[in-house]
């Protein structure tokens, strides 16, 4: 009977040190799972983490080791990389090489943060443009999610708050006026970082996780170019693609490649904007109104108010879709300086190509290939006559030696039979005008 209640002693004993050791020696003998988080924080970015994080859970893994390397980017994209980690049921070590802004989002929402040696943490204070954010509302919602990730792990909030804030001061740690951001070295003094680790691998030894199977997520291609057709630079060319090919396509006879390249410019071009989550439908719908205008002046004689509402449209198309003012203008005047270049490129190749006979008008009218030119009219400058039909203000007039001429007055009406004086010439036809005594 003793022997009975030992033996139920011990594995209550045993029960108990299981539920105290770490999650991850509770996950069993799963995979580590490890997922890249580098480059711009955006929506597409964001995506990429949730397809990443239901692979890992797909897999079995007992742990994912989040490897951050980014200057962070856009605060909404951020926030939902930060609720994904939150959400996981699997521990999430965070193996910082640079986490600046939306990086640090990600890092301190993880269960454990291990630096490389050379790695950076901190300076999340949001910006517009090149321009900090100074709205208290705002400031205040980041500095809150900040201190209340760092509260959950046990860290000093008062460190959050200085990675968000300038005029917050620390002693030994940050003077007023200046942003925090951590050294590797700092954040383990800090109790920012668990510790220092040179590579990856090093990290699940840490955690008493002995020659695991690591599985390194690939992001989908899918993925891969949207986030690579959201890169500023990238829709800058293709925005430039779009004009210049449209402008080609304008003077160009018909529906040709120029059209179908400018169409498909354009579509990657928001596309890319709308998947790294930039541009909206009405956006767009100001950009296609932009080119009906513009395709609308093409109609009309002269440059007036249906060819600038065009051009207005598309800029502000343009800047609306980009991730701030100040970028939105950079990519507008790249794309119109580059398009330029494009354009008296192609028409220099065009020259020398069977598509130039479609822009300008090659052939010469000369007799030889069937063309007559108004007849000679000169000799009948100063002659009198007679108005044979009405002028009104053309007609038919007869000079000397009974010669019938068409003629036309400079507007005014002539009756039969009124005598009349060659004043003109014009388009094959004598200018005439009533004869005065």
């Amino acid at each position: 009977m003793v022997g009975r209640y030992r033996i139920i002693a011990a594995v209550a004993l045993i029960m108990l040190g299981l539920s105290l050791l770490s999650p991850v020696l509770a996950q069993g003998q799963g995979p580590v799972f490890v997922i890249p988080l580098e480059g711009d924080i955006n929506s597409a970015l964001a995506s990429s983490m949730k397809l990443a994080f239901a692979d890992a859970s797909q897999e079995g893994a007992q742990l994912i080791i989040l490897e951050i390397d980014t200057y962070g980017g856009l605060v909404n994209a951020s926030d939902r990389v930060k609720t994904i980690i939150e959400a996981s049921s699997i521990p999430v070590y965070a193996y910082v090489k640079k986490a600046i802004s939306g990086g640090t989002y990600a890092a301190l929402a993880c269960d454990r943060i291990y630096m490389h040696p050379g790695a950076t943490l901190g300076a999340v204070e949001p910006v517009y443009g090149n321009e900090p954010v100074t709205d208290e509302k705002t400031l205040s919602v980041i500095e809150g999610q900040l201190r209340s990730m760092a509260e959950r792990q046990g860290r000093d909030p008062q460190i959050a708050s200085a990675m968000v804030r300038k005029d917050i001061a620390i002693p030994d740690v940050i003077e007023a006026g200046k942003l925090l951001t951590l050294t590797a070295k700092m954040a383990v003094e800090v109790g920012y970082s668990e510790g220092l680790a040179s590579k990856l691998e090093e990290i699940p030894t840490m955690t008493g996780i002995s020659a695991p199977e690591y599985i390194t997520y690939e992001e989908p291609w899918s993925i891969g170019v949207g986030r690579f057709l959201g890169n500023p630079y990238v829709g800058g060319v293709l925005l430039a693609i779009g004009l210049a090919a449209l402008v080609i396509e304008i003077f160009t006879a018909g529906f040709g490649v120029a059209g179908v390249i400018s169409i498909l410019a354009f579509a990657l071009y928001f596309g890319g904007s709308v998947f790294a989550g930039f541009a909206r439908v009405e956006y767009i719908l100001v950009f296609v109104l932009g080119i009906v205008l513009l395709g609308a002046e093409v109609f009309t004689a002269g440059f007036g108010l249906l060819g600038a509402s065009g051009l207005l449209c598309v800029a502000l198309s343009v800047v609306l879709s980009s991730a701030s003012l100040s970028q939105g203008l950079l990519t507008l005047g790249f794309a119109l300086l580059l398009s330029i270049v494009i354009i008296l490129v192609a028409f220099r190749f065009l020259k020398k190509s069977s598509l130039w006979s479609k822009l300008i008008l090659s052939d010469s009218e000369t007799k030889e290939r069937g063309y007559v030119g108004p007849k000679d009219l000169s000799d009948y400058l100063g002659a009198q006559g007679v108005a044979v039909t009405p002028l009104r203000p053309s007609g038919i007039v007869q000079v000397a030696d009974g010669i019938r001429l068409d003629a036309i007055t400079e507007g005014v009406y002539i009756a039969t039979g009124t005598e009349v004086i060659v004043t003109g010439f014009s388009s094959g036809s004598v200018v005439v005008a009533e004869k005065k005594y």
